[in-house]
């Protein structure tokens, strides 16, 4: 019960945290920078868990296709900003993703794997535009490589803790998606 309380206050805690995931571009064009990056902004740490224990859900090939839909979108969201293609809504629709993820584990929806790829690719797009964004070119392929590396650390944590979670029931891990969301809801109003 003590791990429940102190797993549910820690999310609560980063949700609640100002994301100090975008710091100052210029001096962040490094790999180390791009692999510290998505541990630093609950609004990554919330999405980037949440497809892993989504994609645990569901299971067979959306163990793998979920979270590799996810980091090759979110590069191919990020190239086309070092490109300067613009993407509108990109704030907003990341913070969609983490709401609409949580919603999604939270109900344990079940999708095709190829369906369910697409939606996490969908979210992805803006997150990795904003990585590009924020960053601008110096560095940017140490950089990217980092945050792609450090953002399937963090789909396979989710994954992980999906599989497990889930010898004790499908509950807990519907908790965590209403937690999810619930973040993303803090972050929007917060």
């Amino acid at each position: 019960m003590m791990k429940r309380i102190s797993l549910t206050a820690a999310i609560f805690a980063a949700a609640s945290a100002p994301a100090f995931a975008h710091l100052n571009p210029a001096e962040h064009g490094s790999f180390m920078a791009g692999v510290s990056h998505p541990f630093f902004g609950a609004d990554h740490i919330l999405a980037m868990i949440a497809v892993g224990l989504w994609a645990s859900q569901i299971g067979g090939r959306a163990l793998i296709a979920v979270p590799a839909a996810f980091v090759g979108t979110m590069a191919l969201g990020f190239v086309l900003a070092i490109a300067g293609f613009s993407l509108p809504f990109v704030e907003p629709a990341i913070l969609a993703s983490v709401i609409g993820l949580g919603l999604l584990v939270a109900t344990a929806a079940r999708l095709p794997a190829s369906a369910s790829a697409a939606v996490v690719g969908a979210f992805a797009l803006f997150h990795g535009y904003a990585h590009g964004g924020e960053l601008g070119a110096a560095g940017a392929m140490q950089f990217g490589l980092g945050f792609l590396i450090a953002t399937a650390t963090l789909h396979a944590i989710g994954v992980g803790a999906g599989l497990g979670l889930s010898r004790l029931g499908p509950t807990v891990t519907r908790v965590l998606g209403v937690v999810t969301a619930l973040g993303g809801a803090a972050l929007v109003f917060g």
